[in-house]
């Protein structure tokens, strides 16, 4: 009776924590559609390496569509608990690189500037830290790889037609 309590209990925490670890991630990643274009905006360095290294020949305002598009996309499945490890790896990578834009972009010329970033700063490596448990939070599921790794082992013994 105190193992049901127990399991519900973390399934109601579940069902309210996904929406609000995700309602940041979608928020910010609307911003980033809308403001697409404003040349204060530039994606972090590492994220316009990647592009730089693939084929595609996308600008600044582009990648930021992009970046903005995966943090909704992942956001919203998160918060309706589809995939929810994969769009929560998803975040987690998206608020990495929002840190890194971020640091690099604040005001650091006065002390309410500085505050600002670190707040900003530390805002941000706690959405990460969030991302990440819900990465590995198999709510109660063995993982993929657990499951390929104890699936039962198939005999030539097995009746034929069962």
């Amino acid at each position: 009776m105190h193992q049901l309590k127990k399991e519900t209990l973390v399934s109601v925490v579940r069902f309210l924590a996904r929406p609000l670890i995700a309602s940041s991630f979608v928020a910010d990643g609307v911003q980033k559609i809308k403001s697409a274009n404003d040349p204060a905006g530039r994606p972090s360095a590492l994220l316009r390496r990647a592009v730089d290294a693939s084929p595609l020949e996308l600008g600044d305002a582009a990648i930021n569509r992009v970046a903005g598009g995966v943090q909704v996309g992942a956001g919203a499945l998160y918060a309706l608990g589809r995939f929810p490890r994969a769009s929560a790896l998803l975040l987690a990578a998206s608020a990495v690189c929002t840190a890194l834009v971020e640091h690099r972009e604040a005001d650091t010329t006065t002390k309410e500037g500085r505050a600002a970033r670190r707040r900003a700063l530390l805002k941000n490596l706690s959405l990460t830290g969030a991302a990440l448990l819900a990465a590995v939070d198999t709510a109660g599921k063995p993982s993929l790889a657990w499951r390929v790794k104890n699936r039962p082992a198939v005999t030539s013994d097995a009746p034929k037609g069962a």
